[in-house]
């Protein structure tokens, strides 16, 4: 006996298929609010960790005595000026025009002093929060970034919300963002670099393709394949790598690491396409990404010098009135040619910068996390200022340090890609490790420099996305069976959970939060730590 199922009157089939529409259209809807609720809901906890009591401690803390006072004089004069001896304390107890006129010679180049002196102009110069304002809101807007480039690389909103939240509520992120210092500039505009160069990328390859593929006569392979101009995103890529060359000469590094990762890129994409002369074809596209990357990064950095370009008094501004160049240089205006002294001075005075420090941390040491920084330490007797830690009374600092777990998990992360990436060659995964690469080898060729584990804060965001992709294969993918997807997805909660927990137990010191000694002293694990 066989059964037919009852056939629907015309109505009935049109009331069916405009309830599936109903579904169809309000699941699109729930996707949509939910890919701004998540990156809005974890940006907005990031500032909450970041803004909240930003202005303390009340005082010029690490190198904050350099870069705040650089900072303003560099606003007002146009170039970073000098400051008499005793300055720190008389311009936090508001005395903020003590600057002079004579120039003072800084490592750096100005865009990262310029943003610092922005905040600064708004909120004034006296005011703390002035100082850190510009840290707090591009550390805010890092996790944003962070996000974005997570999802364009997953495909996943839940593990890009995993990445960015990861970097929400971390120590390194969070501190980094709450001291007057360059570095949480340049991790902002490297991170930028690369959103944009997968944006390119995912533009890019489809166009390429396309393309080549009109080349073909006869079904013999095209010899060559098509040279693409028509890539914004490189540009926009060049011109955030050009910022975070003009905050730090380190981002010059991420520039090469983007040129060669582009050049690469398109010659295996040549090969798979079938270019018959392919190695010859991605040298003539690589010549073509160079003009739209590079140039447009040069015009951005010395951008970030107009200030020093159109003053008088900056440090070494006329250094090439005495001594010209001559010869093909000759025609180079002299505020050129004394830039250009200028820096080589700077490459100088960086090449033998090795003054012992007692938070120093080289390159080499970075993974194994053994000497995070302390940029501000102040005690409080038992009693004054609402202390009640017995004793040994309380404490209030501001420590560098990332979540221990995250920090460890990350960094096996890598080690696991490296793997990964020899056996599934997945661009995904490359992007991940150039970016570790760019922002950490360079660093391992200058052992004997003075440099510090918070430089790592470049390197964190790309650490967190490797930790994101091995959390993800944990997870498991979408094939396997519901049993191993059930087991692995509570393996990364129950990891997630932890690290919500040891952030909690940190978060005071990453926020010089007034604590007990005594509790204090429960977070030195290791030797070297706080």
């Amino acid at each position: 006996m066989t059964t037919t199922a009852p056939l629907l009157l015309p109505d009935e089939r049109v009331s069916r298929y405009d309830a599936w529409r109903a579904r169809v259209a309000g699941d699109r809807r729930l996707t949509r609010l939910y890919s701004w609720l998540a990156p809005a809901l974890v940006t907005l906890l990031a500032g909450i960790l970041r803004f909240w009591n930003l202005g303390h401690p009340h005082a010029l803390v690490f190198d904050e005595t350099y870069y705040v006072k650089d900072a303003w004089s560099q606003w007002n004069l146009g170039y970073a000026g000098t400051w008499p001896s005793g300055a720190d304390a008389r311009f936090v107890a508001g005395e903020t025009g003590i600057f002079t006129a004579d120039p003072s010679f800084v490592v750096h180049p100005p865009l990262g002093k310029y943003l610092i002196g922005a905040g600064m102009w708004l909120f004034g110069p006296e005011s703390s929060v002035g100082w850190r304002f510009a840290t707090a809101l591009f550390g805010t807007a890092l996790v944003l970034v962070l996000f974005f480039l997570a999802k364009a690389l997953t495909g996943s909103l839940v593990f890009a919300s995993i990445a960015s939240f990861l970097l929400a509520i971390d120590g390194l992120g969070i501190v980094m963002s709450r001291v007057a210092l360059l570095d949480i500039f340049l991790a902002f505009f490297i991170l930028l670099a690369f959103w944009f160069t997968v944006l390119d990328r995912r533009r890019t390859l489809d166009r390429l393709a396309d393309r080549t593929v009109l080349r073909e006569r006869d079904g013999e392979p095209p010899a060559w394949g098509a040279i693409l101009w028509n890539r914004p995103w490189i540009i926009a890529a060049g011109a955030a790598a050009g910022a975070a060359s003009a905050v730090k000469w380190s981002g010059v590094w991420v520039l090469a690491a983007i040129g060669l990762y582009l050049v690469v890129t398109d010659a295996l994409e040549r090969r798979r396409l079938g270019v018959t002369f392919w190695p010859t074809d991605a040298v003539r596209q690589g010549l073509a990404s160079f003009v739209l990357l590079v140039p447009v990064a040069f015009v951005v950095y010395l951008g970030s010098w107009t200030g020093w370009l159109l003053t008088e008094g900056g440090y070494d501004r006329h250094a090439a009135d005495a001594s010209p160049a001559t010869g093909f240089f000759s025609w180079v205006p002299l505020p050129l040619q004394s830039l250009w002294k200028y820096h080589e001075t700077i490459l100088n005075s960086m090449a033998n910068m090795t003054s012992p420090h007692s938070y120093e941390s080289p390159a080499w040491q970075w993974a194994l996390l053994w000497r995070p920084t302390s940029m501000y330490a102040g005690a409080t007797a038992t009693g004054q200022n609402g202390c009640t830690g017995g004793s040994a009374g309380c404490l209030d600092i501001l420590y560098s340090m990332p979540n221990p777990l995250v920090w460890y998990a990350s960094v096996a992360a890598v080690i696991y890609l490296v793997y990964r990436f020899a056996i599934d060659r997945d661009w995904r995964i490359a992007v991940v490790l150039v970016g570790v690469a760019a922002t950490w080898l360079p660093w391992l060729a200058y052992p004997e420099r003075t440099i510090f584990q918070f430089y790592t804060i470049a390197i964190w965001p790309f650490l967190l996305l490797a930790l994101t992709f091995a959390l993800r294969a944990v997870a498991g993918e979408a094939h396997a069976g519901a049993a191993r997807r059930t087991s692995g997805q509570r393996v990364v909660l129950i990891f997630l959970a932890v690290v919500v927990v040891l952030s909690i137990f940190w978060y005071p010191l990453w926020s010089a939060t007034q604590v007990p000694y005594d509790f204090y002293r429960l977070h030195n694990w290791m030797q070297g730590w706080v």
